[in-house]
């Protein structure tokens, strides 16, 4: 039944372009983004859905008052298997981000276009692809009559492109009876152009806004004052020796040691001869599961008082973003193994299991100590302009996925 199914799938290549037309004609932009939500886009996908012979297919709206009806929609549609003991699911969202400058795009952002394999428009890569190719491996299974071992569900979430309160969030807070203590999820929203990353971690990630108050003055008169940038230039060195400090190295990730970047800089005085009396600076932690966040905080705050001892200032810190890294996905766990051999049988690579810096849906699951993997063979032009995916990895990931289903057991 194998053969069958991938030849199937490999037979699809029509209706995944008009899944990704459709898709792509209906913006989903979060309304903190500027957009209206994913309502219109679930709507649409849900008559798409309902043509195929899934046994359940249901809506789980989390509330917005600013989106569009009121709410953020969240689709399940369930394909039962010979044992509903346990669920395979597959995780993309709904929404995506703004197109960006449009000047930078050489086709219209909300209209398909298409140039051999490539599939251009945004969201095509995220989250098109990865949507579109997990409904391809159950409609295969679906038109040959096959049940898989266990259950296989989709889940196209809301809100995944700020931080998926509405989405997952909503879910594992509000629905958690959703998901079995023995279910395994596949989130085909990462990876990487060669197919092998297996993402099976993800490290703690912080991101703080860091205001140094000093006093304003005259810049030819400085003793008159207190410069808060350049008070605030000697924390950022100092925060550069943070990597001495949790010098620990993970070989799982890539790069294996946490990194503290300085980021963003908000601007302080217009003109050139005042000395500035307030400075803002971010700075982006991604931390390795050996530390916890407190720690790094406690670090910063020791190196904070000194500057302020030395330079007569005062620095505050505002939490922007924190996450703890979640318990990481066992590179033994069956989705894990499975998914590997598949790789290996579909694209003739070996899956490598890494960790990564960026946050991603799955740490919601893991945190509910169910084993999630992050895959899909991506070209990684998500937010960029002339964002495309290509026909070929959206039909292999489908058989990736495919084999990686019949491989589970009850």
């Amino acid at each position: 039944m194998e053969k069958e199914i991938l030849e199937k799938i490999a037979g699809y290549t029509e209706y995944a372009i008009e899944l990704q037309r459709g898709l792509v004609s209906i913006p989903a932009v979060c309304p903190d983004s500027g957009g209206t939500g994913e309502l219109d886009k679930a709507v649409w996908l849900e008559q798409e859905l309902k043509k195929l012979k899934f046994d359940e297919i249901k809506r789980y709206d989390a509330p917005d008052p600013k989106a569009k009806g009121g709410v953020r929609p969240n689709l399940v549609a369930r394909y039962r298997g010979v044992s509903s003991s346990r669920t395979l699911w597959f995780m993309g969202h709904l929404d995506i981000v703004p197109p960006g400058e449009l000047s930078l795009w050489k086709t219209d952002p909300y209209t398909l276009h298409i140039e051999g394999d490539k599939l251009y428009g945004r969201g095509s890569e995220d989250n098109h692809q990865g949507v579109i190719s997990s409904i391809l491996c159950v409609k295969a299974m679906m038109e040959l009559g096959f049940r898989p071992p266990i259950d296989v569900a989709l889940l196209f979430a809301a809100d995944e492109e700020t931080a998926s309160t509405f989405g997952a969030g909503f879910l594992c807070d509000k629905h958690p009876d959703l998901f079995g203590k023995h279910d395994s999820f596949i989130v085909p929203d990462g990876g990487s152009p060669d197919g092998t990353l297996v993402e099976i971690a993800e490290k703690s990630i912080m991101w703080l806004r860091i205001k140094t108050h000093g006093k304003q003055c005259h810049a030819s008169m400085p003793a008159q004052g207190k410069n808060a940038f350049r008070a605030a230039c000697e924390l950022v060195t100092k925060l550069g020796g943070l990597r001495t400090k949790f010098k620990v190295r993970n070989k799982l990730f890539d790069p294996p040691y946490s990194t503290f970047e300085p980021t963003k800089k908000e601007p302080n005085v217009p003109n050139v001869n005042t000395i500035p009396g307030e400075d803002v600076f971010y700075l982006d932690s991604r931390v390795l599961p050996e530390y916890k966040l407190s720690e790094v905080k406690a670090e910063i705050k020791k190196h904070a008082h000194a500057i302020e001892k030395k330079h007569g200032v005062t620095i505050s810190t505002e939490l922007v973003q924190e996450g703890e890294a979640a318990p990481p996905t066992s590179p033994e766990s069956d989705v894990v193994t499975a998914i590997i051999q598949s790789i290996k049988q579909i694209y003739k690579v070996k899956g490598k299991p890494k960790g990564i810096g960026g946050g991603t849906v799955a740490a919601f699951f893991r945190r509910l100590h169910l084993p999630a993997v992050v895959y899909s063979r991506l070209n990684e032009v998500a937010h960029q302009p002339n964002e495309y995916c290509e026909l070929q990895n959206l039909i292999g990931d489908a058989k990736v996925f495919a084999t990686t289903a019949m491989k589970m057991h009850a």
